[in-house]
């Protein structure tokens, strides 16, 4: 496969489409490196509202396709592989989570962005692993809060506030496969690195973190640092991207096997289908568009830190 001939057609389709192409921060290399944007999920599809594109390509996974389509109905979102998709967020539906509203009312529901269309409709407010702590907070006439999908991320909250958060049992399969020993032997064999940490992780491998930050915050702290090797907790695509931007540091994986296998089913030849097809297309249907958008604007009116 020639990848910058293959490259240089997907440029050329993404201009004859009028397209532009997000890509999340743990597709491959090749993918990132010919991105309009790379970033998180949110932030991608934020940024893609604000462009007069009529189609957007979404190297990411179908949640993401999804939230793009609720923020921009007007635009063709495009999937380049239908099938990649998530398993966290695969651990909840819209039925179990109205059974557990039943169970709970008048609890406020806040649903993690990666979650599928249905499921943020039936949530009062969104937050992403860089907000969690603000939107739980934010909620100022609840004592108790339903926090889904991700147990972790709910527990790296609870660090924070002084509410109850009651949690549903799912998680990234990844982030809750790294141990705190797998972290123990990297700082030992990297004893001047700094850890930095997902919030998707266990509370064990947190406690042992210098930093806890998401995606886009790890790009951040990384860039403004002064330290100069660092180890990644999070799946490792991103290291691609943290070098790119930073050539003069040194990235080492928490552990080689966080590697997200749906986030890698996408490759060059898929988006050039998909360009040339203009498929797969991934809508929301209208009523859940509206209800789920909803939950996300709530949770962008929210202060920041």
């Amino acid at each position: 496969m020639d990848i910058k001939a293959i490259q240089a057609e997907i440029r050329q389709l993404l201009e004859e489409r009028h397209a532009i192409l997000l890509v999340h921060n743990y597709q491959r290399p090749e993918i990132q490196d010919i991105a309009d944007i790379t970033g998180d999920s949110l932030g991608l599809s934020m940024e893609a509202s604000k462009t007069d594109a009529e189609v957007i390509v979404f190297c990411g996974v179908h949640f993401m396709a999804e939230t793009a389509s609720i923020l921009c109905p007007d635009k063709v979102v495009l999937l380049p592989v239908l099938s990649a998709g998530c398993p966290m967020a695969d651990m909840i539906t819209p039925e179990s989570l109205l059974e557990k509203k039943a169970e709970l009312p008048g609890v406020p529901v806040v649903s993690y962005v990666n979650s599928t269309a249905s499921v943020k409709a039936e949530s009062d407010i969104c937050c992403t692993s860089a907000n969690a702590v603000q939107v739980v907070n934010s909620l100022t006439d609840n004592d108790t809060i339903l926090m889904t999908p991700d147990k972790n991320l709910a527990r790296y909250a609870q660090r924070y506030t002084d509410k109850r958060i009651i949690y549903w049992e799912g998680f990234c399969p990844y982030h809750d496969a790294l141990t705190a020993d797998q972290v123990r032997k990297v700082k030992r064999d990297h004893p001047q690195a700094q850890f930095l940490a997902h919030p998707e992780c266990r509370p064990e491998v947190i406690d042992l973190a210098d930093e806890v930050k998401s995606t886009s915050g790890m790009l951040e702290y990384v860039r403004t640092s002064h330290n100069t090797e660092f180890i990644i907790g999070t799946e490792i695509g991103i290291i691609h991207t943290l070098k790119v931007q930073n050539p003069d540091k040194t990235f080492i994986p928490a552990d080689e096997s966080m590697v997200c296998a749906d986030m890698k089913k996408i490759r060059l030849p898929h988006i050039v289908n998909s360009l040339l097809t203009l498929s797969p297309v991934v809508t929301v249907e209208e009523q859940t568009r509206i209800q789920a958008k909803r939950a996300v604007e709530r949770m962008l009116k929210v202060p920041r830190d």
